[in-house]
């Protein structure tokens, strides 16, 4: 005989508690019993490890357990509501994990803030408050599991808790990657970044790559491994000189990373006399030389302009040794750069004596000396001098000069301490051209995807911050961009794809509980979905955070 007991008691408990840092959270199915009189309650079943959907149709059974049959007419009751993107964020979040970036970030609120800021930096460049507007179109709350929401506020505080954790989360993310398995390569190279503003922290005025001219600057330090891939930054101040950047880098080698037999690949004039020098036992270089150095060894008998060709060549000096090398299409540019130069200040030379014979009153010595100031600035005074002969400019041009400018064009010399039995000469060559890697790090971070100006910060925990954020991302897009490889799209490109894949938002009249249900992508999506190898989930909890813009928009925008 079989016997249906029904309890009406029955119902779904949330638990909650807290072990120092860590919280635990357990759903348990429970019922209320009386026993002599007394009201007890009884653990039926351990819901925990079922997934949200499954516990929401549990609780919604319960709700409906004395007329299950209405069940069967929820349809009426179920609606349909747009959700949030998807797509993007999602996939963007399951390579951040695959990285580990979400590991060395840590799952507390301060970590999931600080990988939202790095996620909302490959979906879309901007401010905080550029971010926070983006967490209210993709669902950065539910993907992330997120248990509060957040502003702008919250977003520029957790620059400072960045800044602060920075070199414990390279040194996780460094174990993670690399294991027991040490690089004997590091990769290192430096940039500039302009400012719009002149309160940063950093601001300087300094030697300015970016061609901008009357504005501060902060300078960047890129610590890459032998493959390009980012393991630390460093933010200096603006006038900072690059030598003065690489001894940092060398104890970050030797003390957050624990690497002993090292080489480090530096730009010309990054590794000099005194950086090498101070290089701690075990570490060894490879940078190139100036073209002044290069002159000087000429001069004495150390090196001879002869062997400079296309073909590679190695000299050896007291340990030091030199491989030498002319680029022939680099000496072609640097040719045809020079004569369009000349062609420039001909056509100058040409408007100037014009306006002279239509002004009769216009000062020559003052159109003689703008054209000698662009003579200047086009850096062709060594072998060109201007003269004025009745009222009119003329060019005069000094071979002699000119040979003596372009002999070293498109030469090079490469200086490394490495003995041949470590590293022979074509391997040397190819490691300092490994330095490329870090270049196009730069480029991607400063404009093609990240655009790490405008700097919105001024303070120096922020700054730090932000351009850790900026590596952060880079090393996503990175990623990205392998996996994407043979499609013919940018990452940019694909992550707009991506961005249109939404959630349906699913809710149930008399139900406070509600949950994403992800469609299936179209094909262009699921083949870049595939190329990550990520897979959408069916579901996602609505989390509903409450995320908020403390500042609103300028009305000026508005009316764009």
């Amino acid at each position: 005989m079989v016997v249906i007991c029904t309890m009406v008691d029955m119902h779904i408990v949330e638990n909650k508690s807290k072990s120092g840092k860590k919280i635990y959270r357990s759903t348990l199915l429970r019922e209320s019993y009386r026993e002599d009189g007394k009201v007890k309650k009884r653990t039926i079943a351990n819901l925990s490890n079922c997934t949200p959907l499954e516990i929401e149709a549990i609780r919604l059974a319960l709700a409906h357990k004395d007329d299950l049959c209405a069940l069967g007419a929820l349809s009426e009751s179920v609606k349909l509501h747009e959700g949030l993107s998807v797509g993007a964020a999602w996939s963007v979040y399951q390579v951040a994990k695959e990285l580990g970036i979400e590991e060395a970030l840590g799952k507390d609120f301060e970590g999931k803030l600080a990988l939202w800021q790095v996620m909302a930096r490959v979906i879309g460049q901007g401010s905080r408050l550029s971010a926070v507007r983006l967490a209210q179109i993709h669902a950065a709350g539910d993907v992330l599991d997120m248990k509060r929401g957040f502003d702008e506020n919250n977003l520029y505080d957790n620059l400072s808790w960045l800044s602060e954790n920075q070199a414990k989360i390279e040194r996780k993310l460094f174990e993670l990657r690399r294991g027991g398995n040490k690089p004997k390569l590091f990769l290192y190279d430096v940039t500039s970044s302009y400012l719009e503003g002149k309160s940063n922290h950093f601001g300087e005025y300094g030697y300015n790559r970016d061609g901008k001219k009357r504005k501060k600057q902060i300078v960047i330090g890129m610590l890459c491994d032998e493959s390009g891939e980012p393991v630390s930054t460093e933010v200096f101040r603006g006038n900072t000189q690059d030598p003065k950047t690489f001894e940092s880098q060398v104890k970050k080698v030797l003390e957050r990373f624990g690497c002993k037999d090292v080489t480090i690949v530096g730009d010309r004039g990054m590794i000099k006399t005194v950086q090498i020098e101070s290089l701690p036992e075990g570490f060894h270089y490879i940078t190139a030389i100036t073209k002044p150095q290069i002159e000087s060894l000429i001069n004495k008998g150390i090196l001879q302009l002869g062997l400079f060709e296309e073909k590679l060549c190695e000299i050896k000096d007291d340990e030091v040794r030199y491989i030498l090398r002319r680029n022939p299409v680099r000496a072609e540019e640097m040719s045809k750069t020079r004569v369009s130069k000349l062609q420039s200040i001909e056509k100058y030379i040409v408007k100037k004596n014009s306006y002279l014979k239509e002004h009769p009153k216009s000062s020559v010595s003052k159109a003689l000396e703008t054209t000698r100031e662009r003579l200047t600035r086009l850096k062709l005074d060594g072998w060109v001098q201007i003269k004025e002969e009745d009222r009119t400019l003329k060019i005069e041009r000094d071979e002699e000069a000119l040979k003596e400018a372009s002999y070293l064009d498109g030469c090079y010399a490469i200086k490394t301490d490495l003995e041949e039995n470590e590293a022979d000469t074509n391997l040397v060559h190819e490691r300092y051209k490994d330095l490329t890697e870090v270049e196009k790090a730069f480029r991607d971070c400063k404009t093609v995807n990240l655009e790490v100006r405008p700097v919105y910060v001024r303070k120096e925990d922020s700054t730090r911050g932000h351009v850790f954020v900026v590596m952060l991302a880079y090393m996503i897009i990175r990623r990205l961009r392998r996996a994407w490889k043979n499609f013919d799209l940018t990452v940019e490109e694909g992550l707009a794809q991506l961005t249109t894949i939404c959630s349906m938002e699913v809710t149930i009249k008399g139900q406070k509980a509600s949950c994403q249900k992800i469609p299936c992508p179209r094909q262009q999506s699921h083949e870049l979905l595939e190329a990550l190898q990520i897979k959408l989930p069916e579901v996602l909890p609505s989390r509903n955070i409450r995320v908020v813009t403390r500042k609103k928009l300028a009305v000026r925008r508005k009316s764009q």
